[in-house]
């Protein structure tokens, strides 16, 4: 891989799975017991705001409980010491890419460490419980809302997603199911352009036959390891 220099990672739940975090959708369909459409779409804000703010809480105060994987620590070690471009996209609203260090980072989807006002559409940090009618601190309407990127709504920063596809010579998709766009197009993106593509992940996505490679197996142990190759080590 010496003729690599510019990289974008995309990390999905599967990442944080071994931190003890669940995945977004289990086999049943359901999202930690609810309905996504109960808890992560716009309708079900405007429907029940109570149990959506009350979601987004118990999440919020699991992240207390968990702690970034080998897997994190190794990405943040490639951002450290990486010399070309880099930029880690995840889907991930936890916040454990940050505490294992990366700072080449871009949350897609939103943050649960984050507070986003309906009313004049500014995000700050948010770590507390957020019942509904929270006041914003910039212009003082009860309108904040968790700052997650419900289904229905645009993920954020996709101009420099796009642009940093477009300049990659690698693309490395980890834990993810392919299945969720446009974060699964990113790969038919990087293959367009030119880049090699690979993929960690304990089983094949919906989207594995756009990728140069395929690894099978926990994100723990496959993404230290590329990370290793990558640098030499």
């Amino acid at each position: 891989m010496h003729d690599i220099r510019n990289i974008v990672i995309l990390t999905g739940a599967g990442i944080s799975a071994e931190s003890g975090l669940a995945t977004f959708r289990g086999p049943d369909g359901l999202w930690e017991g609810h309905r996504v459409e109960d808890v992560c779409t716009p309708e079900a804000l405007r429907r029940d705001a109570a149990l959506v703010h009350r979601f987004y809480d118990e999440r919020r105060a699991k992240l207390a409980e968990v702690a970034p994987n080998a897997a994190h620590e190794a990405l943040a070690a490639l951002d450290r010491a990486w010399p070309g471009d880099l930029l880690i996209v995840t889907q991930n609203v936890d916040d454990l890419h940050e505490r294992a260090g990366a700072k080449r980072l871009l949350h897609m989807h939103g943050e649960l460490k984050s507070a986003l006002c309906a009313a004049c559409g500014k995000a700050a940090a948010w770590e507390a419980a957020m019942p509904p009618g929270s006041v914003c601190g910039g212009c003082g309407k009860p309108r904040l809302r968790p700052d997650i990127v419900f289904f229905g709504e645009m993920p954020y920063e996709m101009d420099r997603i796009d642009a940093a596809l477009r300049e990659a010579d690698l693309f490395v998709s980890i834990g993810t199911s392919g299945a969720v766009y446009p974060a699964a197009g990113f790969v038919q993106t990087a293959r367009y352009v030119g880049a090699r593509t690979l993929e960690l992940n304990l089983d094949p996505s919906a989207g594995s036959i756009y990728f140069h490679e395929t690894r099978i197996g926990p994100a723990s142990e496959l993404v230290p390891a590329f990370v290793a190759d990558l640098l030499g080590d």
